[in-house]
């Protein structure tokens, strides 16, 4: 039996690679069932200042693909904030790379989660690739 039912994590997965791969496949081996937010463009651009390389529609069908990822969703304005996640999936923990670890905003909703039961996994970023390396070597 795996630690948790219901497992969610939510990212860009832009550039897809094997940084994104070990996130979903760690996620996959604690959850039965994994839920994978895509943030659209829109929330890419907030955010980020640029869109994706590789459009919402795309990305999401990737992801969709891939056979650690139980559902795909999409990720907006409406349910980025991690409680409005957890009211729309019930996941018993939320997964993420250990570069937002020490972030106090990341503090602050695994006390929020654990106020209803949920969770947060940090998991090794991969130090490896990552997309900011591969968009550096696109731009040169």
């Amino acid at each position: 039996m795996k630690d948790y039912n219901i497992g969610y994590i939510a990212g860009v997965f832009d550039l897809f690679h094997i940084g994104h791969l070990n996130l979903l496949r760690k996620s996959k081996a604690k959850c039965e069932y994994l839920i994978v937010g895509i943030l659209t463009d829109e929330l890419v651009v907030h955010f980020k200042g640029r869109a994706p390389y590789i459009p919402f529609e795309e990305r999401l069908q990737i992801v969709e693909a891939i056979r650690y990822v139980d559902k795909a969703v999409s990720v907006s304005k409406d349910n980025i904030d991690k409680m409005a996640a957890w009211e729309l999936y019930k996941f018993d923990c939320l997964f993420s790379g250990d570069d937002y670890v020490n972030n106090e905003s990341w503090i602050i909703d695994k006390k929020r989660l654990n106020q209803v039961g949920s969770d947060i996994l940090f998991f090794p970023y991969t130090k490896s690739t990552s997309s900011t390396q591969i968009k550096r070597a696109m731009e040169r």
